[in-house]
């Protein structure tokens, strides 16, 4: 399964580069210093050009390091969307040490730019899998439970919520996840 319809949002799981798709926003799995860095955060940084890298200056100027969960949006620059909402997810310790709570927030919050900015489409990557080590079968279950909660319990102008996983093992994860979430029914 590679689609969950949730309401009026259509729930999509893909493979591929985030960098190039068009969609009001793409998510940017940031580091707390929102100056780049590697993985999916260096990708959008080289894609999207200076603009992006100009705006994420401004906004450490004013309100400093963004923590864990949190997420803040900007111009998408060169990129084919309109914006990337930049969230930082937690780094994996074992997970006894917060970090399922801190990654649905970091979905949560970007969920709640999306629809403060109106936008109809947003592209996810997967959150923390990366150099921050979280489990992949892990992180596919928290963020595919968050995003369905928040769509059922928030009504968004979102028609369609779209996981963009980089390879086929991430891809994997993520579709059993949704097959799980799909057949338990659950309550939302």
């Amino acid at each position: 399964m590679k689609e969950l319809q949730l309401g009026p949002t259509m729930l999509v799981l893909t493979q591929g580069d985030i960098t190039r798709v068009a969609a009001d926003a793409i998510v940017n799995a940031a580091n707390s210093g929102l100056l780049g860095g590697g993985g999916v955060d260096g990708a959008i940084h080289r894609a999207g050009g200076p603009a992006i890298l100009q705006e994420c200056r401004t906004i450490l100027a004013s309100q400093g390091r963004l923590p864990p969960g949190r997420a803040v949006a900007t111009t998408a620059g060169r990129l084919p969307a309109r914006f990337v909402i930049h969230t930082v997810g937690p780094i994996w310790q074992g997970g006894t040490r917060g970090e399922p709570d801190v990654l649905a927030g970091a979905y949560r919050s970007s969920l709640e730019l999306a629809r403060g900015l109106a936008l109809t489409t947003v592209a996810f990557p997967s959150i923390s899998t990366g150099a921050y080590g979280y489990p992949v079968d892990q992180a596919a279950r928290v963020a595919l439970r968050t995003v369905a909660r928040f769509l059922s319990e928030r009504p968004l102008p979102v028609q369609r919520v779209t996981f963009v996983l980089h390879d086929e093992h991430t891809l994997d994860a993520y579709t059993r996840a949704m097959e799980n979430l799909a057949a338990a029914h659950e309550d939302l």
